[in-house]
Parts: structure tokens; sequence; C-alpha cells
């Protein structure tokens, strides 16, 4: 399931705020990481696990992924179980799932800002061969 994805891409930076929400100290620090990260995303992050918070609290493998990604957003692990764990949340849910693709198809631009692809070439006369769409930033080493 796609949203699944999409959401643990738009949370995982946030999670340790959004953990915290209602503590003004952490409202003020998702809101800065938000600018750095693009107009709309503390918003719509904390948006996506207002919903999601009562449900992920009944998954102890959510939570614990959830409390891993606060203390480290890329923690590829957390991600993965965070993923599966809303997944099937979302499947036992479709209710909330298309309040959440709803949510993020009017907030797509603040989902797009937040989705990277990473591609490494090596070797001499490559090609890589694909599509996009947003910004690009490429980096040569």
């Amino acid at each position: 399931m796609e949203i699944a994805a999409l959401l643990t891409t738009l949370l995982s930076p946030f999670m340790p705020h959004l953990l915290k929400l209602g503590q003004p100290i952490a409202e003020e620090a998702g809101k800065q990481l938000g600018t750095k990260l693009g107009e709309g995303t503390w918003e719509t992050a904390k948006t996506a696990w207002a919903k999601l918070l009562p449900k992920v609290n009944k998954k102890p493998l959510a939570q614990g992924a959830a409390v891993a990604l606060s203390e480290d957003a890329e923690d590829a692990e957390a991600q993965a179980i965070l993923t599966k764990q809303l997944e099937q949340l979302l499947t036992a849910e479709p209710d909330l799932a298309e309040s959440l693709s709803g949510l993020l198809s009017r907030k797509s631009g603040a989902v797009a800002t937040m989705t990277r692809v990473s591609q490494t070439v090596t070797g001499a006369k490559n090609i890589v061969i694909g599509t996009t769409n947003g910004s690009i930033n490429i980096t040569q080493g």
C-alpha cells in the first residue's frame, strides 16, 4: 500500500516532535523543521499523526518503530516496520485510509518535497534513464 510508505516518509523526520505534541518547544521545533523541509509539511504531518495516533497506540510494533524513528529518522529498519504496521492498520481501517489518502492528495506539494530518490552510478560513460517531477538537485562526487 503506497499510502503507508508515503506516510512513513512524511512522518519520520518529524517523529521526535510528533511524539511530544502539546509541548510548546516540540511545536516550535516541528515548525522550524517544517520550514526547512517545505511549506505545509509540518501541518500535514501533524494532521496525519493525529488521525493515526489512536490506532498506532494499539499496535506495539508501530509504537516501537515511532520511538526508534524519533531517535533516528533515517533508521531503515524502523521505517520498514512502521510502513508494514501502517499497511496493516490502513487495510483494516479503509475509512482511515481514504481520509489519509485525501489529506495526502490535497497536500501533495508537502509530500512531494519529502520524497527522495538516490541513485549511485559508478564507472565511465554510464547512463541513468528516468523521469522526475519537482525540483532536482544533482551532486557529483
